[in-house]
């Protein structure tokens, strides 16, 4: 986990087309002290290295995020109002590359959606 602390994995389910996971944001985590004070706001870049990460631990590969030809931030996702996520993340894998289509969301609204490929390394 690249940002220690910052969520926990409550369940993971295989899918015909990938995983489901159910993720818990920290509210405290030290990141939404500065994204933003008073308003934490769950950073973008945080959001797709999460689902790097839910991939990584799927396929057990080490993966590195080469293109995103798809990415929509549809709502906020405040920790403090919605610390509990879902990301279904359809996977992919062929020729050295896995392609991930992501639907983040939580409770009735889809907060992110993303396409992108990662390169398979060693």
């Amino acid at each position: 986990m690249l940002i220690e602390g910052l969520y926990k994995i409550t369940a993971t389910e295989n899918t015909s087309e990938g995983i489901l996971s159910k993720v818990h944001l920290n509210k405290d985590h030290a990141i939404f002290k500065g994204h933003f004070p008073g308003n934490p706001v769950m950073p973008g870049v945080c959001m797709i290295q999460i689902i790097k990460e839910l991939t990584e631990e799927a396929t057990g590969k080490n993966l590195f995020l080469t293109v995103s030809s798809n990415i929509k931030f549809m709502a906020i996702i405040n920790p403090e109002k919605n610390p509990d996520l879902q990301l279904a993340i359809d996977i992919v894998q062929e020729n050295g590359e896995v392609k991930v289509k992501n639907t983040t969301s939580f409770e009735d609204t889809v907060a992110l959606k993303l396409s992108a490929t990662f390169k398979v390394i060693d």
